[in-house]
């Protein structure tokens, strides 16, 4: 709902986009804050083989199933399954258990996600999930990040740094090809820092502007750094850290002004940017592609830390 950070100065305001009140989170929106699943990101025409079976799950972003429909994980209420209170860190985690055919996702999946506040000002949050037979997933947070706290109405100045050489190119139906391509010094290219702003642009004719995966420069599945947000104004640096082979950025392509946040402010197109940690989109249909496929008594776990510095 909100992350309070201080400014060079001292001053701390919120840099995440929120609702005042649960009905809002409930309702319709560009999954604010939220954890996406079962699936995060598209899967082609809503359709995946697993095995020996085809499923069908329902399109919500036409041709494409989009963060796992309207009444995704986003829409779920949680169990509060756990305080946690350690020497360095706070915490809460929680549940939800997602019944065979929800969505039309085969499997009853126990899905957990736990959220850690430390002293070094880093905010962990780990999934977890188990399934009694094969499913797919892919869970991440979908916050919005304005690290100028919203006094500036666009992020087009924020300078991004994404270690990642390469992204999924996209077909016609906006979801991945299966190819993957290198950024080379082109608008994708974020290697070193660079103003979002200076290249969106040119993408906003066809993109809105970016609406991305990059695939990070790692082969394991070790915690490590994945991109860096800085807003040279207020001074404050977001370092993203995951153990995700991916990282989908999304500038607030559509937002219009018409939904009231936290304050009662509306925000305009691209007032914030998510980044997304991640399985690559549409995996289970290219095979190729990480498996994003859980089976009975395997442990599906993810981590990614957010990491908040003010220089």
């Amino acid at each position: 709902m909100s992350i309070q950070v201080p400014d060079r100065f001292g001053n701390k305001k919120n840099i995440v986009a929120g609702f005042d009140d649960l009905q809002q989170y409930l309702g319709v929106h560009p999954y604010v804050g939220c954890v996406i699943g079962r699936f995060a990101n598209r899967i082609a025409f809503g359709r995946f083989r697993l095995d020996d079976t085809e499923y069908s799950l329902p399109v919500n972003d036409p041709p494409n199933h989009l963060h796992g429909y309207f009444k995704g994980f986003d829409k779920k209420v949680w169990e509060v399954a756990n305080v946690i209170e350690e020497q360095h860190r706070v915490g809460v985690s929680l549940t939800y258990s997602s019944k065979d055919g929800e969505e039309g996702y085969p499997g009853n999946l126990n899905a957990r996600v736990s959220y850690f506040l430390s002293e070094e000002n880093k905010l962990d949050i780990e999934y977890g999930a188990t399934t009694d037979k094969p499913t797919i997933v892919n869970l991440t947070n979908h916050s919005y990040f304005n690290l100028a706290a919203f006094e500036e109405s666009d992020i087009y100045s924020h300078q991004l740094r994404i270690l990642g050489d390469s992204y999924l190119l996209k077909n016609e139906n906006n979801v991945a090809s299966g190819e993957i391509a290198p950024v080379r010094d082109g608008i994708m290219d974020f290697t070193k820092a660079r103003q979002i702003g200076s290249q969106l642009h040119l993408l906003v004719k066809d993109e809105g502007g970016y609406d991305h995966t990059y695939v990070l420069n790692k082969n394991n599945r070790e915690v490590e750094l994945a991109a860096e947000l800085f807003d040279p104004v207020s001074g404050r640096r977001l370092r993203v850290f995951t153990d995700q082979p991916a990282i989908h950025v999304y500038t607030a392509n559509w937002w219009d002004g018409s939904l009231k946040y936290s304050g009662g402010v509306a925000h305009q197109k691209h007032a914030a940017i998510a980044l997304e940690t991640q399985a690559f989109p549409d995996a289970p249909n290219h095979p190729d592609f990480p498996s994003t496929i859980l089976r009975a008594g395997e442990i599906y776990e993810a981590k990614t830390v957010f990491e908040f510095v003010v220089k």
